[in-house]
């Protein structure tokens, strides 16, 4: 390891001593600290408080700066929020970790700040089956969209898992193709042959140099993608998503805060619709309709654990000029076990996709069976 990491290192150990012991655990993905006396960790989906504090919180605010400073960002009075990535370094807890924080008086119990932590691991889809996060079916079913380039949604709240899920499916590209990934922060982990990434960046103090992610698709475009994956699609630069999917872009991806697949796409809408571009609502409405094909919907359950909601198909609009929206795979009801664990998962619905003549021209074994609605045992 070289000084400057070590160094590194060292800084970000001593600004965040009281939970380093919550980073070392493996055990947990999360560490929210709710001013200098309150610590929350997520272990296995679920909060949990601590016994841990900041001495007090000009101490906690230290800490703060000194992480914002050694990633190359600031926090202050003027802009009291920060969201940055920390480096990867081996042999750091904290290496790759996601850092969020808001200064008080915003915030009005002191500073707040969470810290999600990067996982090294590789999650495969065999884990996915085994944790019951999806069915292999469902899976096949996901991973045959990617292979005929459908251009894909990943919709859920936050923490559920959305961008574990898009890594997960973009390992799946089909060889021979350029994938350029955009990112505010960066944290896809995609293993592909031909993958460039890109920054976003904040202004400096004379409020120059921004470099926003509506700015990088505008360049991406001009540097002959095969696919563009937005790691999180929050503003108007969905516009320019959508337009990418529309101009022969096909497989883009992204993802987006919401709690069902049709919430998803009229986010989708509303987010394009917050843009520069003079477009009608019918015009936008049409636009998004013909770009989104597949949304799948990951969420968090009570349990803690984390299933995919939802594989459903983008079918136009109706005459009314509302989305039609039809699930393929779909999670109907779960079952509350005696140790409170959540039972069941996401089934096929009897729907079958418009695309299918595709997996057959493509000569993919998935045939219109795996599509039937399972048969209930009575009693």
């Amino acid at each position: 390891m070289s000084s400057d990491n070590n160094n590194f290192k060292e800084v970000i150990e001593r600004a965040l001593g009281p939970v380093q012991e919550f980073l070392n655990d493996p055990g947990v993905s999360e560490v929210l600290i709710n001013g200098p006396d309150q610590i929350f960790v997520e272990r296995r989906g679920k909060l949990e408080l601590t016994n841990a504090k900041f001495p007090d919180e000009d101490n906690l605010q230290a800490a703060i700066n000194t992480i914002a400073q050694s990633v190359g960002r600031r926090i202050n009075k003027d802009e009291p929020r920060l969201d940055a990535r920390l480096p990867i370094i081996e042999g750091s807890p904290a290496s790759g970790s996601r850092i969020a924080a808001v200064l008080p008086p915003i915030s009005r119990q002191g500073t707040v700040i969470s810290i999600r932590k990067f996982t090294a691991s590789k999650i495969t889809p065999a884990d996915y089956i085994k944790y019951g996060t999806i069915t292999p079916d469902a899976w096949m079913f996901i991973d045959l969209c990617m292979f005929l380039g459908k251009n894909l949604i990943v919709s859920g709240g936050t923490g559920s898992g959305k961008t574990t899920l898009l890594s997960l499916m973009c390992s799946r590209i089909p060889k021979g193709q350029r994938v350029l990934i955009i990112e505010d922060s960066s944290e896809l982990q995609v293993e592909y042959e031909h993958v460039v990434r890109f920054e976003t960046r904040q202004a400096d103090l004379m409020g120059k140099g921004e470099v926003t992610i509506k700015d990088l698709l505008k360049s991406a475009l001009r540097l002959r993608p095969d696919r563009i994956i937005v790691g999180e699609v929050r503003s108007s630069e969905a516009l320019e998503l959508i337009s990418a999917m529309n101009t022969g872009h096909k497989g883009s991806m992204g993802t987006v805060h919401a709690n069902t697949p049709e919430d998803a796409i009229i986010r989708l809408e509303a987010l394009a619709a917050g843009g520069d571009a003079k477009i009608s609502e019918k015009a936008l409405t049409s636009q998004v309709a013909s770009a989104i094909e597949i949304i799948v919907q990951i969420s968090r359950y009570g349990d803690g654990s984390r299933k995919i909601g939802a594989i459903s198909e983008v079918r136009g609009i109706d005459e009314k000029g509302k989305y039609i929206v039809v699930p393929i795979f779909e999670i109907k009801a779960l079952k509350r076990l005696p140790n409170g664990m959540l039972e069941g998962g996401i089934e096929p619905t009897g729907n079958i996709p418009s695309f299918y003549q595709e997996i057959v021209d493509n000569k993919i074994n998935f045939p219109l069976t795996k599509f039937q609605k399972p048969l209930k045992v009575a009693g």
